[in-house]
């Protein structure tokens, strides 16, 4: 059996992490729990930079990866020390959701992550996205991002993942890439079977009661969108796991009455208690906006929920509690992130990987 590193271990060799597309720092935080030293997150949005220093203890860089010298972030790296490049570019561009829309500029963004690590030559890098991605313009853009790294000698791993495969209570797939310039390198195997799936249920069941538009005494976090009536009425004709399609005619939109509407099941339903939960997006406490319904109260999840459902411990910081926070912006960080339980399975695969070529690195 490998034996696993300390923390002091981990800092004897210098090894740094820096996160870029960082948003609120689901993916840090993975690194954190796991004894990496993150040096700095870099995002646009400078609405994740509370969040982000707060939970992580590394410095947050308002800046537009696309017109950032590698030299810059390259300086942010200590002397000597090894090198690891995280991110995850946004994903608008390559989701289910958006291929039907407008073509975004947003994949370009992938390109300079690769200009980034081509020039910055990181020891280790790990990039997350979308499976979409793989097939996204026929390939090319993954496929461009792909022989960047091996042309650069870099050990290339990737894998589509369920993140319920890894005790996330949510069916999220996600693609997974892990690159060394050490050796091989790879992801830990999935840790959990289809029965041995983190529910629902385990996850929220435990939270205090809410009503649709109300926010819990004690946790302003455990807040949920309003309803009008005529969606209050909707949900109250909800069965768990069901969806508008349970609803009487006169209460049903338009489009799904139409023979197309029946494309749209999953929006307008609830959850199921003794299930996993759908891939939360960045609109996941709205009720028309997916199967966002709480299983058993008449209204959408809460801020709260969502973030226990993407993995974030109850005392991870998403504002400061001396100003009004964005509703929407929580709500849109939350379902951007990358859940902290899976960024700690990364973490662990690198460390794992570490320890493999540990001789490579003293």
């Amino acid at each position: 059996m490998k034996r696993k590193h300390s923390n002091k271990e981990m800092k004897s060799k210098n090894v740094k992490v820096i996160d870029l597309f960082c948003g609120v720092g689901g993916l840090s935080y993975g690194f954190v729990k796991e004894k990496f030293d993150v040096v700095a997150g870099i995002d646009y949005d400078l609405s994740c930079k509370y969040a982000f220093e707060t939970n992580n203890n590394a410095i947050f860089l308002h800046k537009n990866l696309t017109h950032t010298s590698s030299k810059y972030i390259n300086s942010l790296f200590p002397q000597n020390s090894l090198k690891i490049l995280i991110g995850c570019a946004p994903c608008t561009s390559f989701s289910t959701l958006t291929q039907k829309y407008k073509d975004h500029n947003q994949w370009r963004l992938l390109y300079s992550f690769s200009r980034i690590i081509n020039d910055v030559r990181p020891d280790i890098i790990s990039m997350e996205n979308v499976p979409r991605l793989l097939a996204y313009k026929g390939g090319k853009v993954f496929n461009d991002f792909n022989n960047m790294l091996k042309k650069a000698n870099y050990n290339v791993f990737y894998k589509v993942v369920n993140c319920a495969d890894y005790g996330i209570p949510q069916k999220r797939n996600r693609l997974i890439l892990l690159a060394s310039k050490l050796g091989e390198i790879s992801l830990l195997k999935e840790t959990h079977t289809v029965k041995e799936y983190v529910t629902v249920k385990d996850a929220i069941y435990h939270l205090p009661k809410i009503e649709a538009g109300e926010t819990d005494i004690k946790d302003p976090l455990h807040r949920s969108r309003n309803l009008s009536p005529l969606n209050r009425k909707r949900i109250i004709l909800t069965p768990e796991g069901g969806g508008w399609e349970n609803w009487n005619e006169d209460i049903k939109l338009e489009c799904h009455k139409r023979k197309s509407g029946k494309t749209f099941r999953n929006v307008y339903g609830r959850m199921k208690w003794n299930d996993v939960a759908p891939t939360l997006t960045t609109l996941c406490t709205g009720y028309g906006n997916g199967r966002y319904g709480h299983p058993s109260q008449n209204r959408a999840i809460s801020l709260r929920e969502a973030a226990i459902l993407q993995s974030f411990p109850i005392g991870y910081a998403f504002f400061d509690p001396e100003v009004k926070f964005s509703y929407k912006n929580i709500e849109k960080h939350i379902g951007n992130a990358v859940p902290v339980a899976l960024a700690r399975i990364i973490a662990k695969s690198i460390k794992v990987h570490l320890e493999q070529y540990r001789k490579k690195i003293r």
